[in-house]
């Protein structure tokens, strides 16, 4: 029992996925072999949420989705935010941006309903994030055909230095005009006439 800061510690390291109380309290007494109270292992949890925040530690433990994850501080997004752009490849094309953009604010979303936002073809916006690690499959939808699901991934959050998907710039409003017969003159598309064709 001396070391269980330490086990805690590195549980909710090592877990790819936040880890709940109930899944350290099983894997702690399995470990042990011998019965822990819930209580002390919520006060030694406690007690390392307060260690790490502490000024000399760049990351720290939260609590989201149920469990426990470690997390870099709001204070040095920024400077990761630039390493992962520097080790992506290429920057994401305009096309990916746009793909992109959809999943983050519909997820989860179906490739259908990307490209019927977006007008065209996602396969190869959705291969390219995909490999990016940006985005990730959740599942399958309910509706026919039962097409894959896709949100947004955990190194999405890094690359752009958020910390939820709450911290999203919010989206505007717009409102269409209403009762109004015809093309608003500011929606009108202007066709140049060719030099050739001037009266």
């Amino acid at each position: 029992m001396d070391n269980l800061q330490l086990q805690i510690e590195a549980l909710i390291f090592a877990a790819t996925i936040p880890i709940p109380l109930k899944e350290i309290h099983k894997t702690i007494e399995d470990y042990l072999d011998t019965k822990v109270p819930v209580a002390d292992l919520e006060r030694v949890v406690e007690d390392l949420i307060q260690k790490f925040q502490e000024e000399h530690f760049a990351i720290e433990i939260v609590e989201i989705a149920d469990g426990f994850t470690f997390m870099t501080k709001g204070a040095f997004h920024n400077v990761i935010g630039t390493y992962l752009k520097q080790v992506t490849n290429k920057k994401l094309s305009k096309a990916a941006m746009e793909t992109l953009s959809i999943i983050a604010y519909k997820q989860p979303v179906s490739k259908a309903e990307m490209e019927s936002i977006r007008g065209v073809n996602c396969d190869y916006s959705v291969q390219k994030l995909l490999e990016k690690e940006l985005i990730e499959i959740l599942g399958r939808s309910d509706s026919l055909g039962r097409p894959l699901l896709y949100g947004t991934s955990e190194k999405f959050k890094d690359y752009f230095g958020l910390r939820s998907l709450e911290d999203l710039p919010q989206l505007k409003e717009i409102e269409a005009p209403e009762n109004h017969i015809g093309i608003p003159e500011s929606l009108e598309v202007k066709i140049p006439v060719p030099k050739n064709e001037e009266q």
